[in-house]
């Protein structure tokens, strides 16, 4: 499996890179991303070879017909990571909600939220090849409140790795706070911004394409790369549960191997997406995937109407801050997919100076092809999830946002797939408000009154956050992120 960069190549980087290559310099020419030169074909003989494979085994075949240039030890090694999970056996659990609905639990890992289910595999991987390499990478992670934890969590006590973890001060929920703060190991910093998630984000590209801060770091021995999504290890994880979820419908008979399904994901950076829309690439049965998002609704805007516009925007707290996003890295590899190099560099371009960007009526129909989106208010979102819990179903904010796409956008009586991106323990506030009407509930407070009311526990390793001693407090003004990482180092 091969790489080439999104927005062309300029002539000073390689034209074509190995997946190894990829991760541990993700961003390229033009401030472009790589991108998967083709996909293989995952046929109906595959998936049925599979239909009675566990999670592992599936992932382990799908990673060698992607044929990345990973050792099969290496990679064994980093899905064992999986035995980990609440159940070794099911790491993703498929749920029933109704006959029509189901929901894939990709919350089951150490940091109750999906992003484990990439970045667990993905940091075993990253820090062998740095020690196979006898290299030392610091890596960089924006968060918006789950990477964050997710990559402190994988990469810690790791030999020749360090991580500088960027988050927005106020941003996140108390235990995504929590998560990140309390970490103890060496070679770890944590960092809170003044700003938003968008403002992290772009501190961390502009340091991934900075030649001056990359000089400082070989002065110090250091190489540089990425937890972010615009890292294509992290995506290539992220493939993997939308075919595994597909199959656990077949296996419960939910549907016949063959059949179309809707993918809905709640859609911030648009990775867990772009996962889906590979596997339809690759061969999975998708009829469209529907894109959820809250208030920040720009991917609404762009897959409805064909229109980036972040001019007259700013970030609207919301919920579900997981997706309080503006600028989506991935759908910069939807554009280069569907338009060509030339076309998404022009877009990106326009998107840097203008803050804007508009597609033609031609290339939004294409995009629509696939996609479908809608989004979904904090009171629509919070009626949703007691609903669901009158159904029996516990939800947290950033699942709810996909029944408001699920009511309005599904045109065919198909099974529709929602993923369910983070445990209701991390987002206990407006949960509990959702049940019971209490409001101003602290996290703690909100644990109790939730575990009570749905009669479940909460997890030890959520509990014993709030006894744990803060061992990051640095919060920094935007233009001091670079000072503050080199300090660390």
């Amino acid at each position: 499996m091969e790489f080439i960069e999104s927005r062309g190549n300029d002539g000073q980087q390689q034209k074509k890179v190995t997946f190894s290559q990829a991760i541990l310099s993700p961003m390229c020419s033009f401030g472009g991303i790589y991108v998967p030169e083709q996909l293989p074909e995952l046929d109906t003989d595959f998936l049925q070879k599979h239909l009675n494979s566990d999670y592992k085994t599936l992932a382990s075949a799908i990673l060698t017909h992607l044929d990345v240039d990973i050792a099969d030890e290496e990679i064994q090694a980093a899905l064992d990571l999986y035995d980990k999970f609440d159940d070794p056996k099911n790491p993703v659990p498929v749920v029933k909600v109704r006959d029509d609905l189901y929901v894939s639990e990709l919350y089951h890992g150490p940091t109750r939220a999906f992003k484990d289910m990439a970045l667990q595999p993905f940091g075993q991987i990253l820090s062998s090849i740095a020690q196979n390499n006898n290299h030392n990478y610091l890596i960089l992670a924006a968060t918006s409140g789950d990477t964050g934890p997710a990559a402190l969590e994988t990469f810690k006590n790791k030999k020749n790795v360090q991580v500088a973890c960027l988050y927005p001060d106020g941003g996140t929920s108390d235990v995504q706070r929590l998560q990140m703060v309390t970490e103890s190991a060496d070679n770890l910093k944590v960092i809170g911004i003044h700003g938003n998630f968008d403002d992290a984000q772009t501190a961390l590209k502009n340091l991934l394409a900075s030649d001056k801060f990359k000089a400082t770091l070989k002065q110090k021995n250091i190489d540089l790369s990425a937890a972010n999504s615009v890292n294509f290890g992290r995506i290539i994880f992220q493939i993997l549960y939308h075919i595994h979820s597909y199959l656990e419908l077949v296996r419960q008979g939910a549907i016949n191997l063959g059949d179309s399904v809707y993918l809905n994901v709640p859609s911030g950076n648009f990775g867990n997406a772009l996962g889906g829309y590979y596997a339809m690439k690759m061969g999975l049965p998708v009829e469209k995937i529907m894109i959820s998002s809250n208030a920040n609704n720009v991917l609404t805007e762009l897959i409805n109407e064909g229109r980036y516009d972040l001019s007259s925007k700013s970030v609207i707290p919301t919920a579900s801050p997981a997706m309080d996003i503006l600028k989506s890295s991935n759908v910069e590899r939807i554009l280069y997919d569907l338009l060509g190099a030339e076309r998404t560099k022009e877009l990106m371009t326009q998107l840097d100076t203008e803050n804007k960007y508009q597609l033609t009526e031609q290339e939004l129909t294409l995009l629509q092809e696939t996609f479908v989106a809608d989004y979904c208010s904090d009171e629509e979102g919070k009626q949703f999830i007691k609903e669901c819990f009158e159904q029996g179903y516990l939800m947290d904010p950033h699942t709810a946002t996909c029944l408001k796409t699920e009511a309005t956008k599904k045109e065919k009586e198909l099974v529709t797939i929602v993923y369910s991106t983070a445990e209701w323990t991390k987002f206990s506030p407006t949960i509990a408000n959702a049940l019971t009407g209490e409001i101003d509930t602290h996290d703690l407070d909100a644990l109790k009154s939730i575990s009570k009311t749905a009669q479940i526990k909460i997890p030890d390793m959520i509990a014993e956050l709030f006894d744990k001693p803060i061992t990051h407090s640095t919060i920094v003004e935007k233009e001091a992120i670079e000072e503050e990482i080199i300090r660390f180092l």
